[in-house]
C-alpha cells in the first residue's frame, strides 16, 4: 500500500542512533525569539495573580469541551491570567527568558493571537499577545466573530465565545535548530500552550474547547500572516459554560 504524507512524514523525520543530523549552528542566523507589533496600539495586562489556592488536581477532573458560552463578559484580570498561564515568562536566567510551557530547545515558535468578543475594558478585535511585556497589541478593531467561526469550519462554538485564542507558528524559530524534525516540535508546543489554556480556565471558573478543525488560509487573512513562514495551527474557544 502507498505511504499517505503523514505516515512519509513520520519516516522521514525519525531519529536513528548513530545518524543525527550534525553540524554546527549558524548562531547569526538565529530568529529573533519575539515578534513585535511596533506601531500597534498596546494594551498593559493586570499582572498575574498568585493569592488563589485551586487544587490541580481538582481543575484536571472539572475540565471538559465546553460548547455553549453565555454572552456575559469576561474579567480582563482573568484573561490576562489565563494568557500567563499560556506562555507567560516565570523567570529570566542569564538572558534566558523560562516561560510556563515547555518548548524543544527554549526556541519558543508559537505566537498567540486572541479574537476578542466580550471581554470587559477591551474592545472587540484581533490582538497579538506580547509575550515579553506580558500586554496586548491590538492589530484589528470591530467584530471578527463570524470570519473565526467561518475559519473553523462554521462552528458556533466560536462565534459565540468570550475570547478565540488563535495559535500561529513561525516554523524558522525551530527549523533553525532542528531542521525537518522541527515540524513534530512544533505541534507539541501548540498542544502544551492549549492545555495550560484550558486548566487555567477552570481554575477561574470558565470553560473552553480546543478546535484542529480549520481552513488555514482563512484564519491567516484573519490574523494577517502570511502562511508560509507563519502559519495557523490551533484555536481555543474561551468563555463564560451556560
Amino acid at each position: 500500500m502507498k505511504d499517505e504524507i503523514g505516515d512519509i512524514f513520520q519516516k522521514e523525520t525519525k531519529y536513528y542512533r548513530g545518524r543525527l543530523p550534525g553540524g554546527r549552528l549558524d548562531w547569526g542566523r538565529m530568529p529573533d525569539t519575539y515578534k513585535r507589533y511596533c506601531e500597534s496600539l498596546i494594551i498593559a495586562l493586570p499582572p498575574p495573580s498568585f493569592g488563589q489556592v485551586v487544587s490541580l488536581w481538582e481543575v484536571m477532573k472539572k475540565r471538559r469541551s465546553v460548547r455553549e458560552f453565555k454572552e456575559e463578559p469576561i474579567s480582563l484580570s482573568d484573561l490576562s491570567q489565563i494568557l500567563w498561564a499560556s506562555q507567560g515568562i516565570t523567570q529570566k536566567i542569564q538572558g534566558a527568558h523560562l516561560r510556563t510551557t515547555p518548548s524543544a530547545g527554549a526556541l519558543y515558535p508559537i505566537e498567540t493571537y486572541l479574537v476578542i468578543n466580550a471581554v470587559s475594558e477591551l474592545e472587540a478585535g484581533v490582538y497579538h499577545y506580547a509575550v515579553e511585556n506580558h500586554a496586548m497589541e491590538q492589530l484589528k478593531q470591530g467584530d471578527f466573530r463570524a470570519f473565526v467561526a467561518r475559519a473553523a469550519l462554521d462552528q458556533d462554538v466560536v462565534f459565540s465565545a468570550n475570547v478565540v485564542f488563535v495559535w500561529t507558528a513561525i516554523f524558522e524559530r525551530s527549523r533553525w535548530k532542528y531542521q525537518q524534525r522541527a515540524y513534530r516540535y512544533i505541534y507539541m508546543d501548540a498542544g502544551h500552550i492549549a492545555q495550560n489554556v484550558a486548566l487555567s480556565a477552570v481554575a477561574l471558573g470558565l470553560s473552553s474547547c480546543q478546535i484542529g478543525a480549520l481552513y488555514d488560509d482563512e484564519a491567516n487573512v484573519i490574523l494577517g500572516v502570511d502562511g508560509v513562514s507563519e502559519r495557523t495551527l490551533y484555536m481555543t474557544a474561551v468563555g463564560k459554560e451556560v
